[in-house]
């Protein structure tokens, strides 16, 4: 009852129904957050890089518009309120198989050469990542020279 009556008044003040598209053990909310993270780890946010999130997050997980929108948003939330990455990293150890693991590591190494640049945070990150996903280092630098391979004529190729 008393729940019923807060969903109302939600519903009423804010035109919230309360319903999540994406809940906080959903797999693409953790990859999401994850990417999010990457393209923010630097402290500059550029247009290619959300360009990029935007592209990888839909063509994955077959999203429209408002869906891809949502999760964005619910990642940048989601990623502002965490401590560390391993809330991202258990959900998707729990939920996803080793194709989907390996599927993550290469969309963030996707991110990174977006802006034509691979910073050292953001290469870190993705080592840490791959590390708590149970990805190996031979599958994560083969990812890494598999995206370079299609990156931006100027872009990083270590």
């Amino acid at each position: 009852m008393l729940n019923a009556l807060k969903s109302f008044v939600r519903e009423i003040t804010f035109g919230d129904s309360g319903k999540k598209t994406f809940a906080e053990d959903d797999k693409r909310l953790a990859a999401a957050a994850l990417l999010f993270h990457l393209i923010d780890i630097d402290g500059i946010v550029e247009e290619s890089e959300s360009s990029k999130l935007r592209e990888i997050l839909q063509r994955h997980y077959d999203l429209t518009e408002k869906e891809t929108t949502e999760l964005i948003s619910a990642a940048k939330q989601r990623d502002e309120e965490a401590v560390d990455l391993y809330g991202f990293t258990s959900v998707l150890k729990r939920t996803a198989d080793e194709t989907e693991r390996l599927a993550i590591v290469e969309m963030m190494w996707e991110i990174v050469y977006a802006d034509g640049h691979v910073h050292e945070f953001e290469d870190n990150t993705i080592w840490r990542v791959a590390e708590l996903l149970g990805v190996s280092t031979r599958d994560r630098m083969t990812l890494r020279h598999k995206v370079a391979q299609t990156a931006p004529e100027d872009a990083d190729r270590d």
